[in-house]
This record gives C-alpha cells, structure tokens and sequence, in this order.
C-alpha cells in the first residue's frame, strides 16, 4: 500500500521530533552527571580546606593585627571556594573576624553573620577555634531585604 505525502511528512516531523527529545534527554543527563561531578569535587576541596585549617586550631599571633590577617586570610581563601566557617555557638554560616576586647592584647575571634536580618557576634576566644567549613549562602535579593 503506498503512503501518501502526508503520512512522510508527518513521519519526518515525528522523526525530528524524537530526536530533539532525545538530545534534550542526552544534555539533562550530561547536566546531571557534571553537576554530580562538581559536588564530589566541592566536598573534596572543602574538607581539604577544613583538614588544613584545623593545624591553626587553639593558635593566636603575636598581635591583633596579625590575628586580623590572618581572620582575614582564612575569609578571603574561603570566599574565593564558595565557603563560609560554621559558627560554633548557633551553626550558622559565619565570617570569622578578629576583633579588639577590652584587658585581651591580641584581641578575640568572633564569627560575624546575621540572624533575622541582625548582625550578631558570636565566640570570642582568645585563639582560633575549630573551624567547621559551609557553603556561602545565597545573596537575598534588594526585594528580601527591604522592610515594608
């Protein structure tokens, strides 16, 4: 039985149209498994961190200034990974700071971050704390933080 011109168009058209889902199917796959491959590699870049940074536990420098660089250090390392240090007291994601305490020369290490749209300090020991490492939280969006 012949086909009529039609019923070859509309196999064509099926045609591509399964392949277009097939490819589409092939990329979420690929997509899939990078995304898969990056968080493999994000854990191992961060608990390598983490190990590394544990050797500066209970440690404090000579000065509030050089205990300031080396807050800052740490910061700027983690922040370039997408990181953040887990504030002991509360568990939220923290910048680690050291900052000036009255009768304490080489100053404190505080975790700085906001809870309920309020900065908050939190430890203040004397050498550098243990150190847990957590992702950066997103920004909030201008719309999230304006108070209506």
């Amino acid at each position: 039985m012949p086909t009529s011109p039609s019923s070859s168009a509309d196999d064509a058209e099926l045609s591509a149209e399964e392949m277009a889902s097939s490819a589409a199917d092939a990329a979420k796959v690929t997509l899939g498994d990078l995304q898969m491959e990056l968080n493999r590699l994000q854990r191992t870049v961060r608990l390598t961190i983490q190990d590394r940074l544990a050797k500066l536990t209970g440690q404090s420098l000579g000065s509030l200034a050089e205990n300031r660089e080396m807050a800052k250090a740490i910061h700027q390392m983690l922040d370039s990974h997408g990181l953040r240090v887990q504030c002991s007291e509360c568990g939220h994601p923290a910048i680690l700071r050291a900052s000036p305490r009255g009768g304490v020369a080489n100053g404190v290490f505080v975790f700085d971050h906001t809870i309920e749209r309020r900065r908050t300090f939190h430890g203040g020991k004397t050498v550098l704390p243990e150190l847990r490492l957590v992702s950066k939280p997103a920004r909030k969006q201008s719309s999230d933080r304006a108070v209506g």
